[in-house]
């Protein structure tokens, strides 16, 4: 009787000690989790939202656009929550940190960003930048050191919880010692009627895994492991027609991969017969037209100069249209090297192959603070020259003014966007603007041959990026696409 008395005792205070340990545990989990851990987290967001209005105000200054102080408002907004959050922890050294936080992002906003958006709105002389990021440090500074301090705190809640997970292991094993006379009953029946029948179908799967797809699966036991072994079978011929599918389409994947190598083949083969063989009968059609202009022109009239013109401006026009399409077939075929290059330059040496025609037309060019970007240079010098050209083209009665600008995107991507004061595109030729061959003027209106949007696209795509045509621009015409970023691993696309 006492025996059973003094077993419920023990038992009786083994739980006891061991809800204790839980409780303590529950506790410092609770204040890591629940406390540090969010404030960590709300540190991060802060030091976020707090670089989002720097950025906006920086934007907003180079660009005088509203649009920019969003990033700023928002930021804002946002602070205020991550702060209360961070607060919440309530200790003398992060409450210090806090305040000196707080200190300094009202010296910032106070001696540089609310003076810059005011001067910005009154188009007056923006304070001196060099006061600004003196503040701004100053702000760094202030977040890293509360940055560490929470991180202190977290490493401490951390050992915390460390300790009491040790206090509760080491309750709990106590606690298992007592009841290890009872659980000796249980091993007997369990190794009997689990583990033995277990262990058979351990081999069973073994040898299905080994690459024995058609061996069958079978157990026995209780019925629990039966179901079990059954479902094993199951999966296992479901596993084996699977297999014999892929392999059916990686036949088929196979002979569609080598059709398609023989395609590319076949348009290697075409480009160099159209770069030589059909431009060969173009040039002797516009030269011998231009002999027979030359040679018989006081015996021919009006009429048949205009034929002969006729004649030598089709075949130019036909050659023109032949290197385009030649180019365009080369898009991704004939790769160079991906690298890092300055936006800025591309959009340089673009302008330089324009150079005439911006001189002639009178065009102004204004190239924005552009980024790093990773590609084919060659490529791309082609995609601005495109872009800016057309710019130009179509710039109607005015003087062309032509923009290139670039804001951060999404997914590692820059957004380009190429601005013009000319005769715009009407939104429901969104898309057709970049099919091959499609224009929207006649040929003696504008001349061209219909390819260099496509061709753009065609670029843009390989680069990983998309390009379309802002139907929201109120005048003139605003082409946007994305380049990755010089920092990105963007996957080429081959077609």
């Amino acid at each position: 009787m006492w025996i059973s008395l003094a077993l419920v005792v023990v038992l009786l205070g083994s739980a006891t000690a061991v809800l204790l340990a839980i409780g303590d545990l529950s506790r410092a989990r609770a204040r890591l989790l629940d406390v540090v851990g969010p404030a960590v987290v709300s540190a991060q967001q802060l030091g976020t939202d707090i670089v989002d209005q720097e950025n906006g105000i920086r934007g907003y200054v180079l660009s005088s656009r509203t649009d920019f102080l969003t990033p700023y408002n928002n930021g804002l907004d946002r602070q205020s929550a991550a702060r209360a959050t961070v607060a919440a922890l309530n200790t003398p050294t992060i409450a210090k940190n806090v305040a000196a936080l707080d200190d300094a992002l009202a010296a910032w906003r106070s001696q540089y960003a609310d003076p810059a958006i005011a001067a910005v709105r009154a188009g007056s002389p923006v304070p001196d930048d060099t006061i600004g990021k003196q503040r701004f440090d100053a702000v760094r500074i202030a977040l890293s050191s509360l940055q560490a301090e929470l991180a202190i705190e977290r490493t401490a809640g951390r050992t915390a919880l460390n300790d009491a997970a040790t206090r509760m292991a080491t309750t709990c094993i106590i606690a298992l010692v007592v009841l290890l006379i009872a659980v000796l009953g249980c091993v007997a029946a369990v190794l009997m009627h689990v583990v033995a029948p277990l262990s058979r179908l351990r081999e069973h799967v073994g040898l299905v895994a080994s690459g024995d797809f058609t061996h069958t699966v079978t157990a026995t036991g209780p019925e629990e492991l039966r179901a079990l072994g059954r479902d094993v079978d199951t999966m296992r011929t479901r596993i084996v027609d699977e297999l014999g599918q892929a392999r059916e389409r990686n036949i088929a994947l196979d002979a569609a991969t080598e059709e398609l190598r023989r395609s590319n083949s076949e348009l290697e083969q075409f480009a160099y017969v159209a770069s030589h063989d059909l431009q060969e009968p173009l040039r002797k059609i516009a030269s011998f037209c231009q002999l027979l202009e030359k040679r018989y022109r006081n015996q021919l009239d009006d009429r048949a100069a205009q034929y002969i013109d006729f004649a030598i401006d089709g075949a130019k026009r036909m050659q023109m249209l032949i290197n385009d399409l030649l180019a365009f077939s080369r898009v991704g075929r004939h790769t160079d090297q991906h690298v890092v290059v300055p936006a800025a330059q591309l959009v340089d040496e673009a302008s330089r192959d324009l150079a005439e025609q911006l001189e002639e037309s009178g065009a102004q060019l204004d190239v924005g603070v552009l980024p790093e970007i990773r590609g084919e240079a060659r490529l791309l010098v082609a995609v601005f020259r495109n872009l800016i050209g057309n710019a130009v083209k179509f710039c109607g009665e005015n003087a062309p003014h032509v923009s290139v600008d670039a804001e951060p995107g999404e997914d590692d991507m820059w957004v380009f966007s190429v601005r013009d004061n000319g005769i715009g595109i009407e939104e429901q030729y969104a898309d057709r603007i970049f099919v091959i061959f499609q224009r929207l003027h006649a040929k003696d209106q504008y001349p061209g041959t219909g390819i260099g949007l496509a061709m753009c696209r065609k670029i843009i795509e390989y680069h990983g990026g998309r390009i379309w045509l802002d139907t929201s621009a109120t005048a003139g015409t605003t082409i946007r696409f994305t380049l990755p970023r010089a920092e990105a691993n963007t996957p080429v696309t081959v077609d």
